[in-house]
């Protein structure tokens, strides 16, 4: 299986399909589109209005990953319910500490 994220040198990029109004904020799990690539599967309690479902999405998946939430920005996706988040730091130390997080 394809993961949701691809590295570069001083960060990655995670792509996620995101669920506002979702009941609780969570990750489900790494899901594959139709034309075969992972994203991320997570939800927020935040509606999607005004941007507050991203900014829950950044703040949640900060807080998970144990990094500051000003390491995690939003690339593209504003608008749209798959987004492409920008995470800067070391990309071996992020990703597996996203592994560490999908396994819980």
């Amino acid at each position: 299986m394809s993961q949701p994220w691809a590295a570069f040198n001083d960060h990655i990029a995670l792509t996620v399909r995101l669920t506002p109004s979702g009941g609780r904020d969570a990750i489900d799990c790494v899901e594959t589109d139709a034309e075969g690539k992972a994203h991320l599967k997570a939800r927020v309690t935040a509606v999607p209005e005004k941007g507050k479902a991203n900014k829950a999405l950044i703040e949640f998946l900060a807080k998970s990953l144990r990094i500051a939430k000003s390491s995690v920005s939003l690339a593209s996706g504003e608008m749209s319910r798959k987004k492409i988040l920008r995470i800067d730091g070391d990309p071996e130390d992020l990703i597996r500490k996203l592994q560490t997080l999908l396994e819980s």
